[in-house]
């Protein structure tokens, strides 16, 4: 026993010691396994669990079967997400924005970089957009050569969207030509997910919809996940994302046929 502590105190350390290496294996290897954790540590697979749990709760990292994920730091509220990264989201709109075609039909998402690529389409563009989010109906106001279908629902207040079965509904009914897709987490496990339930089904929606699938993504997201599972990455077509993302950790990305572009 170490002098000045009682056994409850080195096990405090020790736990708070072995947490801190979990969460370095996290972040070096982007996923851990609760078995190999168990090996390493020397401790039962319950009481890994138990970290993991705490860990979640915490909110440091995304439990999932068997293991971890690190967990997105995008916060739920709309409010807050607005004044993360601006510059990022703008740099990555206006490169989404050029995948948009004249003619198209295009369901926007709702979330603050895909209204960033709202409001960076040309006021000349002739298209039809559909979105659930009443920000981004707001924005393209001016548009005057785009229609703009604002999707019914139950409102969705700390994302401003709408969901629930009357716009999962609407979306059935469409053909659209791309949907720009907000994203909470993106992993090569995991793959698509995001913070609310019922925003997963609309998700899943405007999928099955579109010829062409794009995520948009600030550098954060990638390699993330959190709660509600959308759909594994071969949904996506393209992914846009930030230059500064290394090639090593777009590999997998590009591995399940991915366009991959860079702002």
């Amino acid at each position: 026993m170490v002098k000045g502590k009682t056994l409850d105190d080195q096990q405090a350390l020790l736990k708070e010691e072995r947490r801190r290496q979990i969460l370095a294996c996290l972040q070096r290897y982007g996923t851990v396994r609760s078995a190999d954790l168990s090996a390493q540590f020397g401790v039962s697979i319950d009481t890994i669990r138990r970290d993991l749990s705490d860990l979640t709760e915490a909110g440091t990292l995304q439990r999932v079967h068997g293991g971890a994920l690190p967990r997105t730091p995008t916060s739920p509220v709309f409010s807050v997400r607005r004044a993360e990264a601006p510059r990022a989201k703008e740099a990555l709109a206006q490169m989404t924005a050029q995948l948009i075609r004249p003619g198209h039909v295009l369901i926007l998402d709702a979330g603050t970089t895909c209204l960033a690529v709202a409001q960076a389409l040309p006021l000349e563009l002739a298209a039809t957009v559909i979105t659930n989010s009443p920000p981004v109906a707001m924005a393209l106001v001016n548009h005057q050569q785009i229609d703009v279908h604002l999707l019914g629902g139950r409102l969705y207040r700390d994302g401003v969207a709408a969901i629930g079965a009357a716009t999962i509904l609407a979306l059935q009914a469409i053909h659209a030509d791309i949907c720009i897709l907000g994203i909470a987490g993106l992993h090569p496990d995991a793959g698509i997910t995001v913070l609310d339930l019922e925003e997963m089904y609309v998700k899943r929606a405007m999928i099955a919809c579109a010829a062409d699938v794009v995520a948009v993504a600030t550098a954060d997201k990638l390699g993330t996940a959190v709660n509600y599972a959308v759909a594994p990455l071969s949904a996506l077509t393209h992914l846009v994302t930030e230059r500064s993302v290394p090639d090593e950790a777009l590999a997998p990305y590009r591995a399940l046929g991915l366009s991959i572009v860079r702002a």
